[in-house]
């Protein structure tokens, strides 16, 4: 009887576990078709085109592609197309810094010109390492140069070269004193990578992160190559799509150059847990505020903050960074309690992928997720473009009544842009005009209206505007130097 009885109990927990594992992969293939579901309508609505890879509790849940890696021969995005990743190249940089810092070979409070003796601008015996890994030196970020995309963007350089175009640069602020992101921070680490190690930043990579956590299908972007399951990059033009402006890769280098997978940033978001690239301590360094400025916090190569869960007002702690590059914008989402990753990668230019990541974190944690509204901005666009003022005014009334049709501040700036590249300037300024009225709290909404202003030679107006978006963000810089030459004249 003693025997039976534990024969049954034993048959009992087994059907038991059965029956939770089965209640558990119920689970997450109803979350999988919900994520599936939420970007199946980001992408309907032009707003989502690239791969996506979700992770619960260290295990993927959701790995799949949505629309085209290529427009022109109809060839499909896949969880392993390969995207530029932008600005998630910077945490890739900060861990080889940091590896190079664990094995003695560099100093974080040192200043430099210990590693590049030739640097010899403003930054150079003030700026440290630790201050360019969190975007706290001074120095002007090269992106931010008046005509760096008509002037220097296409051209190749070396990195001794490039260094040189912003060296001499006067510091924005004191070292350490607030955050600015700025690519020429990252861009000085990797060529302080290549001065202390006598390699190149590329081989470097390959040697210290990629081949020992097999990341087959990351590496360093070169138009030369022939590269598999490459995604062309693309913009978008209201609805329409163009193929995105050329970049030469060795512009952004150490700071953006790199492309990736969504399926090879799981295995980066998994080798980020363990010891096998760097130490517990120098990721905690690397996880951590290193610098507070606001709602700025920022590690080393990471933003820490916080995403909301739900409509309750509740968040949770996550390590997170976007990337934007001519034709890509991506991100890569880490809530390091839960054991979640979030990896969105984008081939049509800009769109806002925090919403449908926080739209995937309340899918993770059983809340509805909000779904997304067709785009005021893009409808907006060709009218504006081809038929006018009065005709793009009339179809903005129009849509603000339809329910469906929502209006986001950045969109609405990337269209008032797009209008003043083409000289469209009495449009764009209507659409600026709107957006302030829509966003009056946005300082960027101010800058805008006053750059389309100062276009159309109306100082006054652009004087104003730029002093209002000073006014409500001092660390304006843009603003100040705008309305600096502006009064020059």
């Amino acid at each position: 009887m003693i025997t039976q009885s534990i024969h049954t109990l034993q048959k009992k927990g087994f059907l038991i576990a059965i029956l939770l594992l089965s209640t558990g992969m119920l689970f997450a293939q109803e979350k999988s078709q919900q994520i599936k579901d939420l970007l199946n309508k980001y992408h309907e609505y032009g707003q989502f085109n690239g791969s996506a890879l979700v992770a619960d509790d260290g295990k993927v849940v959701f790995s799949e592609g949505f629309g085209m890696a290529n427009m022109e021969y109809d060839i499909p995005n896949r969880p392993n197309t390969k995207h530029r990743i932008g600005s998630i190249t910077k945490q890739f940089t900060a861990v080889l810094i940091l590896q190079l810092v664990e094995e003695g070979k560099l100093e974080l409070d040192k200043p430099i010109s210990k590693y590049l003796p030739e640097y010899n601008g403003p930054a150079a015996n003030v700026v440290t390492i630790h201050h360019l890994l969190n975007h706290s030196s001074g120095i002007p970020s090269y992106t931010s140069f008046p005509a760096f995309f008509q002037e220097q963007s296409r051209d190749p350089f070396t990195p001794v070269e490039f260094v040189k175009t912003f060296a001499d640069s006067t510091l924005q602020f004191s070292p350490g004193e607030k955050f600015s992101y700025n690519n020429s921070g990252y861009f000085l680490l990797g060529h302080i990578i290549e001065e202390v190690t006598g390699k190149s930043y590329e081989q470097v990579l390959q040697e210290r992160i990629l081949d020992p956590l097999d990341m087959k299908d990351t590496g360093y972007d070169h138009h030369a190559t022939i590269l598999k399951n490459r995604a062309a990059g693309y913009e978008k033009r209201g609805n329409d799509y163009i193929n995105a402006p050329y970049l030469d890769m060795s512009i952004p280098y150490a700071a953006g150059s790199l492309y990736s997978t969504a399926e090879d940033l799981y295995k980066w978001g998994r080798a980020l847990y363990g010891d096998k690239i760097l130490s517990d301590d120098s990721k905690e360094l690397m996880f951590s505020p290193q610098i507070v400025d606001g709602d700025a916090h920022y590690g080393y190569g990471w933003s820490i903050a916080n995403l909301p869960v739900g409509k309750s007002g509740d968040s949770l702690p996550i390590v997170a960074h976007g990337g934007g590059i001519n034709g890509f914008n991506t991100l890569i989402v880490r809530l390091p309690r839960e054991d979640d990753l979030i990896v969105l990668l984008n081939n049509t230019g800009g769109t806002n992928l925090r919403d449908i990541a926080v739209g995937i974190n309340n899918i993770l944690h059983g809340e509805a997720a909000e779904i997304p509204k067709r785009s005021i901005a893009m409808e907006l666009m060709p009218v504006f473009a081809k038929e006018g003022v009065d005709a793009g005014l009339a179809k903005y009334k129009t849509l603000k009544k339809d329910a469906t049709f929502g209006l986001k501040e950045d969109e609405m700036n990337q269209v008032g842009y797009q209008l003043l590249n083409n000289g469209k300037i009495k449009e764009a300024i209507e659409v600026f005009k709107i957006n302030v009225a829509e966003f009056p709290d946005s300082f960027n909404t101010y800058d805008s209206l006053g750059e389309a202003y100062m276009m159309d030679r109306q100082k006054e107006k652009a004087i104003a505007n730029y002093e209002k978006s000073i006014e409500m963000n001092p660390n304006n810089q843009n603003g100040k130097d705008m309305l600096a030459k502006i009064r020059a004249q």
